[in-house]
């Protein structure tokens, strides 16, 4: 196993960027039933009710889609100071910073692909005000009982030009392990799923068809059960927010999903994978084939083209 690994404890939170930012915010408040928790210049905090920390999401309004930073959260300073030194060995460090509201001492850096990303481990857990304090102790914030009640962060899906350089950078530096693979025909990686912990995957890299850089392909919120993303489905259908695909269940991971769009064009997924951990000290990486994945997913759907179109900020698809 990987030395690093462990020193990246999960995925901590995401900046989204949004033309649309009423809208969006309107998504992820009355939809997902988050709680914008602080407001800064352009940006509103969102919290999802059980994230242990400050907050889930920092959406921003911007002239296009896409991701802003991904935040990492170290499993302590020493890690820390760890992961920064071998991201400055790797020729991708960008330097220290103050830290987001609620977010210590920051480093900031890029991966191959020029995705912004950032690693701290000083942390401010989540306070609830006396209107959403929760009535178990052991739970971050009230449970809302309305819409999605999408409950945390779960992983992030990055596009890339070249999956195997990013996922090497993902391993070798940040000490992730890749749990599950595609290995297209010609030889290359298609796509890495790498974990931190004992979650099946926390990052994901997805090969970009358009040959672009530093693109979205997703961010995922878990749920807590399957019948959760079925209602979320009614909801959706209900607002007038597109379905791209689902409720579904995929081969790789097994995760029950569902592909929505927020009003500003990012690909969201509702999923359920916590049924599924990783224990196994010595996990060999499972590998799908291009025969594998002409299958379709688990109970049979093909994959929807859009899924190896759609990204962002938006760009021209060439034809593939």
């Amino acid at each position: 196993m990987n030395d690093a690994f462990h020193d990246v404890a999960h995925v901590g939170h995401v900046e989204l960027l949004t033309p649309e930012f009423e809208k969006s915010l309107w998504f992820f408040t009355e939809l997902l039933a988050m709680r914008e928790v602080a407001r800064v210049g352009d940006s509103a905090y969102l919290h999802a009710w059980d994230d242990y920390e400050h907050h889930t999401i920092k959406l921003t309004a911007s002239p296009t889609s896409g991701v802003g930073k991904v935040a990492l959260r170290a499993s302590s300073d020493a890690a820390l100071e760890r992961r920064v030194a071998a991201i400055e060995a790797s020729g991708r460090g960008i330097g220290w910073y103050d830290g987001e509201p609620g977010i210590g001492r920051t480093y900031a850096f890029t991966d191959p692909d020029g995705h912004p990303m950032d690693i701290y481990y000083e942390s401010e857990w989540h306070v609830p005000t006396d209107e959403s304090r929760p009535a178990l102790k052991n739970q971050a914030d009230r449970f809302p009982g309305t819409g999605v009640n999408a409950r945390r962060l779960d992983h992030v899906n990055f596009l890339a030009a070249d999956v195997t350089l990013n996922g090497n950078f993902t391993s070798a530096t940040l000490g992730g392990r890749a749990t599950e693979q595609i290995r297209l025909d010609s030889g290359k990686l298609g796509a890495q799923w790498f974990t931190f912990n004992n979650k099946s995957y926390d990052l994901v890299y997805s090969e970009d068809w358009t040959g672009s850089t530093g693109r979205l392909h997703h961010i995922a919120f878990a749920t807590d059960t399957r019948e959760d993303i079925l209602k979320a489905a009614d909801i959706f259908l209900e607002n007038g927010i597109h379905i791209e695909s689902g409720p579904h269940k995929h081969a790789i991971q097994q995760t029950f999903f569902l592909y929505v769009y927020e009003p500003g064009g990012n690909r969201i997924e509702l999923c359920n994978s916590g049924a599924r951990m990783i224990l196994a000290p010595d996990w060999k990486t499972v590998e799908w084939t291009e025969a594998d994945r002409a299958k379709g997913q688990a109970w049979g759907m093909k994959t929807i083209e859009t899924f190896h179109t759609h990204g962002t900020p938006p760009v021209a698809v060439p034809a593939h």
